[in-house]
C-alpha cells in the first residue's frame, strides 16, 4: 500500500513541478578553454525543499537545466554523468518534502546522469528522525550509503547513521575505509570522490571549531588517501570563498548552498546579509585523461561562472596548490581606484548616510567585506559596524552604503577587506 500511495503522490507532484518548472533555461558560458573531459557531474547541498514546486524546487530544476546546457556546448564531452546532492534536500524532513524534492530533480533528470544524494540527521531527520533514511531509500531507490563507480572514477557518499541516538557509527567508519581501499587499489592515481553533509574539521571555511560546522569524524580515515576529493555542506558558507577549496593530507571543497547563505565574521558566527536568500551555487566538476580536477563554480540563478580552480595530481600529497598558507601568501589587499571617496548626507536627526564606491580585487578572488568606523573630535571610537559583500551573486553592489550615528566634527572612515582580513587604505572624511 505505501509503495502505491508513494507511487501516485510522486506523479501528481512531478506532473505539477513539471507545469510550474521555468520555461526559459540559464544560458551557460561556454568553456573556450583546451580542457578536454572525461567525466563531468554537478555537486550542490542544502536545497531546503519545502513543498511541491516551491522556489527552492525550481533552483534545483534551473541548477540541472543550466548543467545540461554546459555540458552541451562543450564540443568534446556532452555528457552529465552524475548529480551529487550534499544534504539537507529538505527543510524540516517531512514526507512531503522528500517527495517535492524528487519531483523537483525527476522533472530535469535524464537518463545518462546518475543521482547522489545523502540524509543527514539535522534538517532532513528533524521531523522523522532515523525513520527518514528508509523513508528515503523506498521513495528512490537509492542507498543512504553508497559506492558507485562511474567511467573508472569512484563516488562515496555517507549518510546519517541509522541507529537512533548517533550520528554516525563505527560501521559506516569500518565500511568508508574499506570502500577507499577498493577504490584506490582500483587506480591510486586517480582522484575518489567523497560526499558527506558536515565539513571535516578545520578544513574548508566554516569548519572550524569555533565556526561550529565541522565534525571530526572521518578525518583520520580520509587522510589516508591523498587522492580523495571530499564534498561537504552544511554551513551555507558560499564555495566562491577561497577558503571553501582546502588543500591538506586529501582534497576537501565546500558546496555552497541553493538556499540561503550563511558566514562567520568576528566573533559572529550566524551572519545573514540582506540578500543572503538571493543564492544557488553549484560546482560543475570535471576530470580530463591525465586526472586533473576542474572545479567550476557557478551561481545559477544569472549562470555566471564565479571562480574555477584546478587540482592537478590529486594523489601527490606533495603538490599541493590550495593549502591555507600558499592561498593567503598569493592573496593581496583589494583597492579603492581612482577618484575614489565618501559621500555623506544626513539621514535624521543625528544619522547619516554614508556611501562609496565598491573596491576592486587585486587577486581575482572576492572582496569579503567593508568596515565603517566613526571617531569623535578627539579621536576615540563612537561606532563602528561591517556590510558583506555580495560576493556569491553574479554581480556586486557598485556604491556600498552604511547608516552611522555621528555628530559634527566626526570623522568616518571605510574600508574594505579580502577574505584574509588583508584592507584597502581606508577612505575618510569629517562630517562638516
Amino acid at each position: 500500500m505505501l509503495t502505491k500511495i508513494l507511487a501516485f503522490l510522486l506523479a501528481v507532484t512531478t506532473a505539477f513541478v513539471l507545469l510550474t518548472a521555468p520555461l526559459n533555461k540559464v544560458k551557460a558560458p561556454a568553456d573556450e578553454s583546451d580542457f578536454v573531459p572525461v567525466l563531468r557531474f554537478v555537486a550542490m547541498s542544502d536545497t531546503h525543499v519545502s513543498a511541491v514546486g516551491d522556489v527552492r524546487s525550481g533552483r534545483i530544476q534551473k541548477i540541472l537545466n543550466m548543467a545540461y546546457d554546459d555540458a552541451r556546448n562543450d564540443p568534446q564531452y556532452k555528457t552529465l554523468d552524475a548529480a551529487l546532492f550534499a544534504g539537507d534536500l529538505t527543510d524540516d524532513g517531512r514526507a512531503d518534502e522528500f517527495i517535492g524534492f524528487k519531483a523537483a530533480v525527476d522533472s530535469v533528470l535524464q537518463a545518462e546522469t546518475t543521482f547522489m544524494a545523502v540524509i543527514p540527521i539535522n534538517h532532513d531527520g528533524k521531523t522523522m528522525h532515523k525513520k527518514s533514511l528508509p523513508f528515503y531509500e523506498k521513495l528512490t531507490g537509492a542507498p543512504s550509503d553508497f559506492h558507485y563507480v562511474i567511467r573508472g572514477f569512484h563516488f562515496i557518499g555517507i549518510s546519517a547513521s541509522k541507529t537512533e541516538g548517533e550520528r554516525y557509527g563505527e560501521y559506516q567508519k569500518t565500511w568508508l575505509r574499506a570502500q577507499l581501499e577498493a577504490a584506490a587499489a582500483d587506480d591510486p592515481q586517480k582522484p575518489i570522490f567523497v560526499m558527506h553533509h558536515e565539513h571535516v574539521l578545520d578544513t574548508v571555511y566554516g569548519s572550524s571549531a569555533f565556526d561550529g560546522w565541522g565534525l571530526d569524524v572521518f578525518r583520520d580515515i580520509l587522510s589516508d588517501y591523498p587522492q580523495v576529493v571530499d564534498f561537504s555542506g552544511h554551513s551555507h558558507y558560499p564555495l566562491n570563498d577561497p577558503r571553501s577549496i582546502w588543500q591538506g593530507a586529501f582534497s576537501a571543497v565546500g558546496t555552497g548552498a541553493v538556499y540561503y547563505a550563511e558566514f562567520t565574521v568576528d566573533d559572529d558566527t550566524s551572519v545573514h546579509p540582506e540578500k543572503c536568500r538571493q543564492i544557488a551555487q553549484v560546482w560543475i566538476v570535471e576530470v580530463d585523461a591525465e586526472n586533473t580536477v576542474r572545479l567550476r563554480g557557478f551561481d545559477a540563478l544569472s549562470g555566471t561562472l564565479l571562480c574555477t580552480y584546478l587540482i592537478h595530481d590529486p594523489a601527490n600529497a606533495n603538490a599541493r596548490e590550495y593549502t591555507p598558507a600558499r592561498q593567503q601568501a598569493k592573496a593581496s589587499a583589494p583597492v579603492f581606484t581612482g577618484d575614489a571617496s565618501l559621500t555623506v548626507r544626513r539621514a535624521s536627526r543625528g544619522q547619516f548616510r554614508v556611501s562609496c564606491p565598491a573596491a576592486e580585487s587585486t587577486d581575482d578572488e572576492i572582496v569579503f567585506l567593508y568596515r565603517v568606523r566613526v571617531t569623535d573630535a578627539s579621536g576615540q571610537e563612537t561606532y563602528a559596524a561591517y556590510h558583506v559583500n555580495n560576493y556569491w551573486q553574479g554581480e556586486t553592489d557598485e556604491t556600498i552604503t552604511f547608516t552611522v550615528p555621528a555628530e559634527t566634527g566626526s570623522t568616518v572612515s571605510v574600508t574594505a577587506e579580502n577574505a584574509y582580513g588583508m584592507q584597502t587604505e581606508a577612505l575618510t572624511t569629517t562630517i562638516r
